[in-house]
Order: C-alpha cells, then sequence, then structure tokens
C-alpha cells in the first residue's frame, strides 16, 4: 500500500492520523516540524505527504514550497491540513505547491478522496 509522510508538530495530531491511515492500510511515517520533514521527504520518497502549517523552525508554507521546487521531490503530492483556514491561507498554501488543502478537523472521507485522487491505491 502507498506511503504517506505526515508531518505535524502535535502527537495529538499524528496519532490520530496514525490510527486513521494505517486503518485504511497506509505505511505511514512522521516529522515533527517543516525541516524534518524536507529531510524525510527526500529519504524516504512517500508517495505522499500530509502537512500541517503552523510549526516550530520551519513552517508547514516554506516546507511545501522546498519540497515541491526540489527535483528530488517534486512529483511528491502534498495536501496541507491546519486549523488556519480563511481563503488567504489556502491560496498560499496551493501556490507553495500544495496540491490541496484541508482544513482541521479532517472530515476522513474527504482526506480519503483526495489522498485516491493524488496516488494510486
Amino acid at each position: 500500500m502507498a506511503h504517506i509522510l505526515v508531518v505535524d508538530d502535535s502527537a495529538t495530531e499524528t496519532y490520530a492520523f496514525k490510527i486513521m491511515l494505517e486503518a485504511k492500510g497506509f505505511t505511514v511515517s512522521f516529522a515533527n516540524d517543516g525541516l524534518e520533514g524536507i529531510t524525510k521527504a527526500k529519504a524516504l520518497k512517500p508517495d505522499l505527504i500530509l502537512m500541517d502549517v503552523v510549526m516550530p523552525q520551519v513552517n508547514g508554507f516554506q516546507a511545501t514550497r522546498k519540497i515541491t521546487r526540489d527535483p528530488e521531490t517534486a512529483e511528491i503530492p502534498v495536501i496541507i491540513i491546519s486549523a488556519k483556514n480563511q481563503e488567504t491561507d489556502r491560496v498560499w498554501g496551493l501556490r507553495q505547491g500544495a496540491k490541496d488543502y484541508l482544513a482541521k478537523p479532517v472530515n476522513k472521507t474527504e482526506l480519503f478522496n483526495k489522498i485516491k485522487a493524488l496516488i494510486k491505491i
């Protein structure tokens, strides 16, 4: 099954994503901030990345931009999932290279539909 990298600094959020994604058969890896997310994206080459925005060191917008503009990782689709749910945040996230933008708390059905649209499962 597909491999998903979850980049989020909240232990509660990462645990919820772990349960939700593993129940659907995905392999899940985690990064605690944007910098670690960039490093793991290069090392693991996941099929998809779920990216939070508000994180220490490198935020999700910066990490998404680095991942989607680096030839080594540019083909990995990024879905931003954030509590920042203003239209300007969504537009900015998409301008950084994200394929989609979902607001927290995430709707499971909507998330799985977005994942299916971006990767072959």
